[in-house]
């Protein structure tokens, strides 16, 4: 029997913008949170998840918040959200105060008991929507995963994708008798990274990847740099390379390409095509060695690594005087074409391509 998935979604701060006295208890206190109509009115027509309102209104029908004050505005949104064809299959309310230590009081689970005890409902796949700390640990309490809006850039136009498009994570652990590599890769990302190759030039480059390409990126590699830098360097481009292949799914509803940028003296130039067929054009030239601990030669390594791994069409060119400042420009062109390329479109879903597949 397949399970039922329920978004649990907060209402002040998440649906209408939460004032300061934080209580919305007249028509002009009240705003709708910009992007949640589209996006709910897109999730309610294209996903089978439950809508579950789960709110804490302190005081609710005391003195200090009079029940004419709270249904009309309520009303009015419900009907307002009902307009857009958004409608909620259950609204909880709790009316406890933070002191009364209710447990039905968020992030307590008595108000949803029901739904946590029902084999039924599917929790571990199941979202909790809020603005607050309390709501990430309510998510933690239920045992469902937590979005906070607001959060990390979160908009509601990234949480539509995320919930309809997936998760775009994936992680790899790769062990030969010359390395051991464990790379976790978050396409959907902000840019936090956590590198160690034992290269520090290395990681400063890998590092350009995940700050500017917005893609959260851990990089833990140990290889025999006592031999030298060979196996470390193109070990950890094919273990990063089926990482974001993996990252990628289907490939529905992704731009597919995309980057050139400046650096000082340096053009840098990263075309990139996920079109499914790995290649290199390398139209670089080092005049140097090294540059820092890293041999030169091996950057082609990299990338031609790196390319065949992803799948994907690499075509880069590079021209300056500093060899520093040229291949910081690579990767951090890469890292931009690889931001545009990813970029998904959950209101055109579809693949990129006339063939019908990548």
């Amino acid at each position: 029997m397949k399970k039922h998935r329920v978004l649990f979604i907060d209402r002040d701060g998440t649906l209408i913008e939460e004032p300061q006295d934080e209580q919305i208890d007249s028509f002009d206190k009240l705003h709708f949170v910009p992007g949640m109509i589209q996006a709910l009115s897109f999730l309610r027509q294209h996903t089978d998840f439950r809508f579950v309102m789960v709110s804490n209104q302190d005081g609710l029908g005391t003195d200090s918040f009079p029940e004419d004050t709270f249904w009309p505005v309520h009303n009015f949104i419900l009907q307002t959200l009902q307009g857009e064809g958004i409608t909620f299959d259950e609204q909880l309310i709790d009316r406890h105060f933070p002191e009364d230590n209710a447990p039905t009081r968020k992030p307590g689970i008595g108000m949803v008991k029901q739904y946590i005890e029902n084999p039924a409902y599917d929790m571990e796949n199941s979202y909790v929507i809020g603005d607050r700390d309390t709501d990430a640990l309510f998510a933690r309490n239920i045992g469902c995963k937590a979005i906070i809006l607001g959060r990390e850039g979160m908009t509601w136009q990234r949480i539509t994708e995320l919930i309809f498009g997936g998760e775009r994570t994936s992680e790899i652990h790769r062990q030969t008798k010359e390395t051991d590599i464990y790379i976790k890769v978050c396409l959907d990302g902000t840019g936090k990274c956590d590198i160690n190759t034992g290269l520090g030039f290395f990681d400063h480059m890998l590092e350009q990847i995940g700050k500017h390409g917005m893609i959260d990126l851990t990089i833990h590699t140990i290889g025999d740099l006592n031999v030298d830098e060979h196996h470390t360097i193109e070990d950890t481009a094919l273990a990063l390379g089926e990482c974001l292949l993996r990252a990628l799914g289907d490939k529905r509803g992704i731009e597919r390409y995309g980057y050139c940028l400046p650096m000082d003296d340096c053009l840098c130039s990263v075309a990139l095509d996920f079109g499914g067929r790995p290649w290199l054009v390398w139209d670089v030239e080092f005049n140097r060695e090294y540059v820092g601990d890293m041999p030169t030669e091996m950057f082609l390594h990299f990338f031609k690594s790196l390319s065949d791994a992803a799948k994907m069409n690499l075509n880069i060119k590079a021209q300056g005087q500093n060899e520093h400042h040229k291949i910081e420009g690579i990767f951090k062109a890469l890292a931009r074409s690889l931001k545009m390329a990813v970029q998904r479109d959950i209101f055109h879903y579809e693949l990129p391509s006339t063939k019908g597949m990548l």
